[in-house]
């Protein structure tokens, strides 16, 4: 599968996020821990953008009702989320923040 560019690693800040959409898709860049992760920017809880949700530690916790999610697997890490949300295979190339979207 083909990785997509998404965005030039340098513009996100260390346990910070970035909302970019893709072909209509709406993902959201996190810089945690060290390494960057593609994911839905969409709680499986309440449907609502993470992009303003805190980022620490490997894990985002949703601005709406404080559910966390791994960042890594995508799994619902406390009430009230359950439901995984979507991660997507990411690396750095060039600088740039790339996922394998399909």
């Amino acid at each position: 599968m083909p990785y997509t560019r998404l965005a030039a690693a340098a513009d996100i800040a260390a346990e910070k996020s970035l909302a970019v959409t893709h072909d209509g898709r709406k993902l959201l860049i996190c810089h945690s821990a060290g390494a960057f992760y593609v994911i839905d920017n969409r709680c499986s809880h309440a449907e609502e953008p993470l992009e303003c949700g805190r980022v620490r530690a490997g894990w985002i916790a949703c601005p709406v009702h404080g559910a966390r999610f791994d960042l890594a697997s995508g799994a619902a890490m406390n009430p009230p989320a359950r439901t995984p949300i979507a991660t997507y295979p990411t690396r750095i190339a060039d600088g740039w923040v790339e996922a394998e979207l399909d």
